[in-house]
């Protein structure tokens, strides 16, 4: 047996022989015969070693123990500790064919028995885990237990994390069964990053693209988790002027402006201990911006009017629709506040990219749909085919994402006499999609570039690259790679053979305009 000298429990107390010793009494166990024990012990403790190797030789004769100074300098250094532990197992001459080794757990700092359990389970030590525990009667041997460090175990605990991993996955996803791969990974990396940190995540993507219900799932995941305490409190940027943005997110004290009639905490204090989500971060004001930066890097903030700091410690989650670069660029984004929020970045895809989602969401619609009325909805064959028939068209743009899809299926579940959808009321509910994306080709196209470029940087364009810049944004906002919008603009250079690579040729095109291919996904479609 290799175990530690335990400073206080291998003590005892005054009659130690009315005392559970731990190393002691594993040697006076009726059906375990140790023929020798080493015995690890610090220089400060050698005549307590002395004591239990004395006391050892009175109830066991038969055990040969041998005493080894080490010294761990900190013993609550885990670096330190593991490394004299490891020089020791290295060292040792195990002879694993003649022997069998029981390595003792029971004493020792925690530190020290996790290391212990550490080379151990890497086979350093090549022996099964020794643990002791006493009786009532603390004069009693006690009992002890071998542990065994079974892989097969490992592996069904192992499976216990990895369906608790699933689980959280389908939970972010709202339990829908997502077919397109890059979101499904994109979910993936954002559960194993929420869990492990509390650093600010920024989520990039189109309106409508889910980037609130995420947040909010985000929160409800880690208050489950038990690594979050607080509330959850959402603010759409956007809506935020004047007085009202700092008041609303900063708070104010009583006779702040005209019309503080009384003191407000603000949401910053209200996300204490819990999370805050920001929606639209890049319509926050320059004012905003700095105090928020402030807040997150020193957890205080001045409310609107006083002279006191508040505190709040939240975690920040923020979401946008625009191109946060160019708007640094243009001077209405803050680079340093950028780089603080910009360390977890994610951009979630619109519909048009994630075509083979829009089946099982339309059941989830339908689902949600039934528990917020209580009447249950199903579409005929014959309707549902022709409603993801129309959904998988190029020409259907779900400008609005899954909002757009949601009203369709809300409208068409309303209108359901019976319960039953039918090929009429998904016709009617195609026209009225139809005739909302039909907006002016010239309106739809600025704002494409307004959202791109910024509104400067467009209006430094020629009228003649804006046109032709316009139609390339298009073509590549209804592809689902740069190689088969290429494939398309590039199409007669293709058959002349005078192109040899569309991609990089677009792609040359785009950096011409400060442009790259991540913009137009993030535009949505």
């Amino acid at each position: 047996m290799i175990g530690l000298l335990g400073t206080t429990l291998d003590a005892g107390r005054q009659d130690r022989w009315q005392s559970w010793r731990p190393t002691v009494s594993i040697c006076r166990q009726p059906d375990l015969l140790v023929k020798r024990l080493e015995l690890l012990h610090g220089l400060r403790d050698k005549a307590l070693a002395s004591r239990v190797a004395s006391d050892i030789a009175a109830v066991s004769p038969e055990t040969l123990v041998r005493l080894h100074e080490i010294e761990f300098g900190d013993p609550w250094d885990f670096e330190r500790v593991y490394e004299t532990l490891f020089k020791f197992a290295r060292a040792y001459p195990f002879e694993t064919d003649n022997e069998e080794y029981l390595i003792h757990i029971t004493t020792g700092t925690h530190v020290a028995q996790i290391c212990l359990f550490l080379l151990t389970e890497s086979r350093y030590l090549p022996g099964r885990l020794l643990q002791a525990s006493p009786d009532r009667d603390r004069s009693a041997p006690g009992d002890v237990k071998v542990i065994d460090l079974d892989l097969s175990r490992y592996d069904r605990i192992a499976s216990r994390f990895r369906q608790e991993a699933r689980d959280a996955v389908s939970y972010l996803k709202g339990g829908i069964d997502t077919r397109n791969q890059a979101f499904n990974e994109l979910i993936d990396r954002i559960e194993q990053v929420a869990i492990a940190t509390r650093d600010p995540l920024l989520l990039m993507g189109p309106t409508g693209a889910g980037k609130s219900k995420l947040a909010r799932r985000l929160f409800e995941l880690k208050k489950m988790r038990h690594t979050i305490t607080g509330e959850f409190v959402d603010v759409n940027c956007a809506t935020l002027r004047g007085d009202g943005a700092m008041s609303t997110l900063f708070g104010h004290v009583k006779g702040a402006f005209t019309g503080a009639l009384r003191d407000r905490p603000g949401v910053l204090r209200a996300a204490d201990k819990g999370m805050l989500f920001l929606d639209e971060i890049g319509e926050l004001g320059g004012d905003e911006q700095a105090m928020l930066l402030r807040a997150l890097e020193e957890k205080t903030f001045l409310p609107l009017g006083s002279d006191r700091e508040a505190h709040s410690d939240f975690q920040l989650i923020v979401g946008t629709n625009r191109n946060l670069l160019s708007a640094v660029r243009e001077g209405r984004f803050r680079e340093d506040l950028l780089a603080r929020i910009n360390l977890w970045t994610f951009t979630l895809p619109g519909l048009r990219s994630r075509s083979e989602d829009i089946e099982p969401n339309l059941q989830f619609e339908l689902d949600q749909f039934a528990q917020r009325t209580g009447h249950r909805v199903t579409f005929s064959t014959e309707a549902r085919q022709r409603f993801l028939d129309f959904a998988l068209l190029p020409s259907s743009k779900w400008t609005g994402n899954f909002r757009d899809l949601n009203a369709a299926v809300v409208r068409m579940a309303t209108l359901a006499h019976g319960g039953r959808i039918s090929v009429e009321i998904v016709q009617e509910e195609i026209e009225r999609l139809s005739a909302s994306w039909a907006k002016p080709q010239t309106e739809e196209s600025d704002e494409i570039l307004s959202r791109l470029l910024g509104e400067k940087a467009l209006g430094g364009i020629d009228l003649f690259d804006r046109a032709q810049l316009a139609e390339v944004a298009q073509v590549c906002r209804n592809s689902r790679s740069m190689s088969e919008a290429g494939r398309q603009l590039f199409g007669a250079s293709r058959i002349r053979k005078t192109s040899s690579n569309d991609a990089d040729r677009l792609r040359k095109y785009l950096n011409r305009f400060g442009i790259d291919w991540d913009q137009i996904i993030q535009l949505g479609s």
